[in-house]
């Protein structure tokens, strides 16, 4: 009987999470797959050193399912063939416009940041941004400052046009900023600051799965485009895969750096981060790295990518 309650709770997390029941409660619990996918190799080796074969076979199945769908995160793919320009572009959810503004400009400034998109952004987030000299360092923007958490912006250093703001029906009411960035020497990209609804209560859920089905697909056809936010949303989370198979590739997947969180701690709890800040592009583009980096001020990390466009 013990060995059978050490073997269930991995075994029915990979039933979850491989049919993809992601509702109510178990939305935030599934957040936290790659740690269960980490632990489950420990109830195999309880059933087999208590030689119980079944509860070994159970585990052993539960172990393999849950490490098959998130090792990959760990290993970098193949990038597609691109000649294009390179293309860094970094996002960062800035906690309601308190995130420290002369560190975010310092970040672009360093890392020769090409294109940045920010949520939660706010009007006293503008003004200290451009005060330190971001006007100056991304001159092109498309920016949609709102007191609190809904605001968000799009900034570059390339010409933008058929700029936009996407609108949530969420209660929180977040906004998307958009626009399509002229790079020389590529095709135009159609980027967007992502953005919806955070499930954080089970009334939520619903506004969560909206939002997120409400997302741009991509068009593997057409224009080139890139998603790149706070999805609030990890990829263990259905609705996030359902998006990545309209042709998208997670660039932190790709390159290998898809188990770095980028939320948490939460206000000092003892609650390991997960993967909610992403950067999708289009599967022309070719990731060719992605490096989360610290921002004071915010529980989120920026996430930097450098991403090689095609050639026209």
């Amino acid at each position: 009987m013990l060995c059978w309650l050490a073997v269930a709770p991995a075994a029915v997390w990979a039933v979850l999470r491989l049919a993809g029941l992601d509702r109510g409660p178990l939305v935030q619990a599934l957040a936290f797959t790659p740690y269960v996918a980490a632990w489950s190799p420990i109830p195999v080796v309880l059933a087999l050193a208590l030689r119980r074969r079944w509860p070994a076979l159970v585990a052993a199945v539960a172990a393999v399912a849950l490490v098959a769908v998130v090792a990959p995160r760990g290993l970098a793919s193949s990038p597609p063939r691109a000649t294009g320009p390179t293309v860094r572009l970094l996002t960062a959810n800035l906690l309601a416009g308190g995130a420290a503004p002369d560190t975010l400009v310092d970040l672009v400034r360093r890392h020769r940041v090409d294109v940045l998109v920010v949520q939660e952004f706010t009007p006293r987030a503008q003004a200290d941004l451009d005060r330190l000299g971001l006007d100056r360092l991304l001159p092109y923007r498309q920016l949609n400052p709102l007191d609190g958490t809904p605001g968000s912006g799009l900034y570059s250093r390339f010409p933008i046009g058929d700029v936009g703001v996407r609108r949530h029906r969420g209660a929180w009411g977040f906004t998307q900023a958009y626009g399509t960035v002229a790079v020389p020497g590529a095709p135009p990209v159609r980027v967007e600051s992502a953005h919806p609804a955070a499930p954080y209560a089970v009334d939520q859920v619903g506004f969560w799965r909206a939002d997120l089905a409400a997302q741009p697909p991509a068009t593997p056809d057409g224009e080139l485009r890139i998603l790149a936010g706070d999805f609030n949303a990890t990829l263990d989370h259905s609705p996030l895969r359902a998006l990545l198979r309209t042709g998208y590739v997670d660039a932190a997947d790709a390159t290998g750096r898809g188990f770095v969180g980028t939320w948490g701690p939460y206000d000092g709890d003892p609650i390991p981060p997960v993967t909610i800040d992403h950067v999708l592009v289009d599967r022309r583009i070719a990731p060719r790295t992605v490096r989360v980096l610290n921002l004071p001020g915010t529980d989120h990390r920026p996430v930097l990518a450098t991403l090689q466009l095609p050639a026209p």
